[in-house]
């Protein structure tokens, strides 16, 4: 799982730099030099750089899928390592491994090696040991049937001798596999996180699950390997066949890819809504309006505040230097302001009238305001 939130991470900061970098070095070629480059915030800056951001995820996705296939190929097979198909009888394994043994032996590369006056003891040994294995492995049926659908961690399954027990064996670590990316999906839809193809990211789940399990419990191999994918392999390329266990490795890393380009492309090619710029996010463009109107209404206020400061000290500009004077214009042109500006507010007017017709209610007779 962390070799799959890596690749997660990978996903999310990696294409975003690259589509910067590439813009970039697009507009230097395109764009003559004294012309100007589209300014980023506007539409056609925006659509650049939504096609471009799909070219490099879909370039990086392919890229992905080949560094899947080139680890599982590093990594080889028993099948690869002994020379044989993956049809080969018990004859033919057997045969196969006396031919390695008589090169690969430690005593009979040492007797070799002695005469050249080299010999390089541990290699050797752990190889001859890895033949061992993997000719072992191959001549029982249990241990190679779960060898094509599990891979080489079966060697340190212990109590399992049937078909049956490496099965259940498998289930135990498929299942929990799978059950906690379906747990870590439900969360991340929770807090807002992967709404878009969410069914797609469901069904592709769900299908790898049910695709890996069938692997697991058919006593031959998957028919798309047998009848499309290996013959093909065989006919235009030299690349190996592949085992089935071998298929799910590659489908597990494919599905990271397809998760994470689900969350990068699939925004990008839904259609903007009216208004709203190409490659935009949903909310951005009314964030942007409310902010940019924030932004307007304070160079207003400020620009009110410095033309009242103005004209105050133009008022107040033939009485400088007479605090006296200065005082008293003050103390009126505040009881003006009270007089003339708050009371004359029809909501200030309707309220000291219902106050005056409630102390005239309440008075006692006779009592000074009742009339």
């Amino acid at each position: 799982m962390s070799a799959n939130v890596l690749s997660l991470i990978g996903w999310t900061f990696l294409p975003n730099l690259v589509t910067g970098w590439v813009q970039s070095i697009y507009y230097g070629l395109t764009i003559r030099a004294g012309d100007r480059k589209p300014t980023p915030g506007t539409p056609r800056h925006a659509e650049h750089r939504r096609r471009i951001h799909i070219l490099v995820v879909s370039l990086y996705l392919l890229y992905t899928i080949y560094e899947a296939d080139y680890e599982v190929r590093r990594a080889s097979d028993y099948y690869a390592d002994l020379g044989v198909s993956h049809y080969a009888t018990e004859r033919d394994i057997k045969s196969r491994f006396r031919r390695l043994a008589a090169l690969h032996h430690p005593d009979k590369v040492m007797s070799s090696n002695s005469n050249n006056g080299g010999y390089s003891a541990d290699s050797d040994a752990d190889f001859f040991m890895h033949l061992k294995t993997a000719s072992d492995t191959l001549l029982d049926p249990a241990r190679r049937f779960a060898y094509e659908r599990f891979g080489p961690d079966i060697a340190g399954w212990k109590r399992c001798v049937t078909v049956r027990d490496y099965v259940g064996r498998g289930a135990q670590i498929v299942v929990p596999y799978y059950g906690f990316a379906a747990v870590v999906m439900y969360a991340l839809g929770l807090l807002g996180y992967l709404d878009w193809g969410r069914y797609w990211r469901w069904l592709t789940l769900v299908a790898l699950c049910v695709f890996e399990l069938h692997v697991a419990t058919r006593p031959t191999f998957p028919s798309f390997l047998e009848t499309f994918v290996n013959p093909l392999l065989r006919s235009l390329t030299a690349h190996p066949p592949y085992l089935p266990f071998q298929a799910i490795i590659l489908a597990r890393k494919i599905s990271v890819a397809l998760y994470a380009a689900f969350s990068q492309i699939g925004p990008l090619l839904q259609p903007p809504p009216p208004g709203q710029p190409a490659g935009a996010k949903p909310g951005e463009t009314e964030e942007k309006a409310l902010l940019q109107n924030l932004d307007r209404l304070e160079q207003t206020a400020r620009s009110m505040d410095v033309d009242a400061a103005r004209l105050m000290e133009l008022e107040m500009a033939p009485f400088v230097g007479d605090r006296e004077v200065i005082g008293s214009m003050r103390s009126k042109l505040k009881e003006w302001l009270v007089q003339n500006t708050i009371r004359s507010d029809p909501m200030v007017r309707d309220a000291l009238g219902n106050s005056l017709q409630k102390r005239r209610i309440d008075a006692p007779a006779g009592a000074r305001g009742t009339k």
